[in-house]
Formats: structure tokens, C-alpha cells, sequence
């Protein structure tokens, strides 16, 4: 195994490292419910079950699966997804909302104890990396900001997908690339 790989991950609006033009250009990139919400989960974390659980203001635009947040290459995954999630529907919120996904906003978007691009490299011996994937048209995490990482982490090797939205793991071959990539060490960064 040449590392690990990271397919299209949240970011954190308030993580320190990134520069703040970029970090607004990002920000901006999403719909305005989402600017919302993600204030609301890290400003007032206690208020995040009620802001998902709300019905007076528009909703956080991935749970409710907007369309607006699915690209044209999206959309032709949709069949994809709901086939791969039926089996695992269930398990997915199991435990209630709350423990289920509130937790995670607020960890997620909450405020950090470190910065994770002054992380060293976790590979010590230098024979490994991390591969992060993630479409140029992905409308739920900027794509901008992901390449940025990349740039402050050498060990981090970026594969932008043109025309690629932020349901990549759905497609028929991206899951099989993604393991070659692991498994040979193969450098497809853009």
C-alpha cells in the first residue's frame, strides 16, 4: 500500500493556514443556506441539532439533497447512490440525529486545536502519501481549497478531476482508480 486516500473531504472554513482571499472565494462558492449553516455550526454549535431539525429557514442543502448542489456528472450518479447506500440506510442514523450528525458538524466545523496544514508527514520513511481526489466542478466542497492543501503539504498528492462533482466514489471506475493509485504508487496529480 503506497498511503491512504482522501476523496473529496470537508474542509473547515476556520482553520488558520489558508490565506484569506482563498478562504473567501471558497466560502462564497456555496449556496447561501450553507453559508448559514455552516455559521450556525460553528458560531452557536448548540444550536446545530435545532438548525437541522428546523423548518422555519432553509436547511443545510446536503441532507436535503438539493439539486442545486449536484453537478450535471452528479446527476448521472444518482442512480449509483442509491443503490450503493440502500443496504447501509439503516446503520446510517442508527443512533439518533444527533450522535449520527450533529456530532460531526460540530466537530467538523468547529474550532480546531491545531492547523492541520502544519501536519508532518505521516510517513516517516517517505515511502508514502496521501492521494487527495476531488472533482474541479464539486459544488458542496471548493475545490480550490483542497488544491491548496496540497500546495502546503508535499506529501499530499492532489488529482483534480475536470468535470467531476462531489459524488466521485460513486462512479463505476473512480473507486478502481483509486485503489491502483494506492496499490502502484501511481503519480496522476494535476
Amino acid at each position: 500500500l503506497a498511503g491512504a486516500a482522501l476523496i473529496a473531504p470537508v474542509i473547515n472554513y476556520w482553520w488558520p493556514g489558508f490565506p484569506s482571499n482563498l478562504l473567501k472565494e471558497g466560502y462564497n462558492w456555496q449556496l447561501v443556506q450553507d453559508q448559514w449553516a455552516l455559521r450556525i455550526f460553528h458560531y452557536l454549535p448548540c444550536l446545530t441539532y435545532w438548525w437541522n431539525t428546523q423548518t422555519w429557514f432553509p436547511g443545510c442543502s446536503v441532507p436535503l439533497a438539493d439539486p442545486r448542489i449536484f453537478n450535471p456528472w452528479d446527476t448521472q450518479m444518482l442512480p449509483n447512490i442509491s443503490t450503493m447506500r440502500k443496504p447501509y440506510m439503516g446503520q446510517a442514523r442508527q443512533q439518533g440525529i444527533y450522535n449520527s450528525i450533529v456530532r460531526d458538524l460540530v466537530v467538523g466545523f468547529g474550532t480546531w486545536d491545531f492547523d492541520p496544514m502544519d501536519l508532518e508527514n505521516p510517513f516517516s520513511d517517505g515511502n508514502g502519501s496521501v492521494h487527495l481526489w476531488h472533482g474541479d466542478d464539486d459544488r458542496i466542497v471548493p475545490h480550490m481549497l483542497q488544491r491548496y492543501i496540497a500546495t502546503k503539504l508535499p506529501w499530499v498528492h492532489y488529482h483534480g478531476l475536470q468535470g467531476v462533482g462531489h459524488m466521485l466514489i460513486y462512479s463505476d471506475y473512480m473507486s478502481e482508480m483509486i485503489i491502483r493509485a494506492l496499490l502502484h504508487g501511481a503519480n496522476n496529480s494535476n
